[in-house]
């Protein structure tokens, strides 16, 4: 004994529709498996080395430290050398004096400004150092809260 489910004779011309929808169990398997392959490969795929590092020695205290020279570019366009006020054009012969003349374009300077200091000006003391000389500047900033 048989039954017809479709088509023009049986069943009063009732037809099942077609199932269009995707099954997407089988996709989320695959993820799932692939997602725990993953997790278990990715630390074996780290490269460790092991540093033999040196131990910390503290620093000798019959050594004295230098003061950095610091130049200081305020707003109203003034230049100070620690607490010496310069001007751009003597600027870099100040700086030599302030580090003690020698070797005084392989010292490091830094440079800080106040924030309402225009970039050109700031600019302009930047290209003097670099056009006389110096060529490890650093440059300082505070943290504004």
């Amino acid at each position: 004994m048989g039954a017809k489910l479709s088509g023009p004779g049986g069943q009063g011309g009732k037809t099942i529709q077609q199932n269009s929808d995707i099954n997407v169990t089988p996709f989320v398997d695959i993820m799932l498996v692939l997602l725990i392959i993953f997790m278990v490969a990715a630390p074996l795929a780290t490269v460790s080395i092991r540093l033999d590092l040196p131990p910390a020695t503290p620093p000798d205290p019959t050594v004295e430290v230098e003061e950095p020279v610091y130049i200081t570019i305020q707003e109203t366009g003034q230049l100070f050398i620690a607490e010496t006020e310069t001007t751009l054009d003597r600027l870099p012969a100040d700086v030599c004096a302030a580090l003690g003349g020698g070797a005084c374009r392989e010292e490091r300077v830094f440079v800080r400004a106040q924030p309402e200091v225009q970039y050109n000006q700031f600019m302009e003391v930047m290209n003097s150092m670099q056009e006389n000389g110096f060529f490890k500047v650093g440059l300082l900033n505070e943290d504004i809260e």
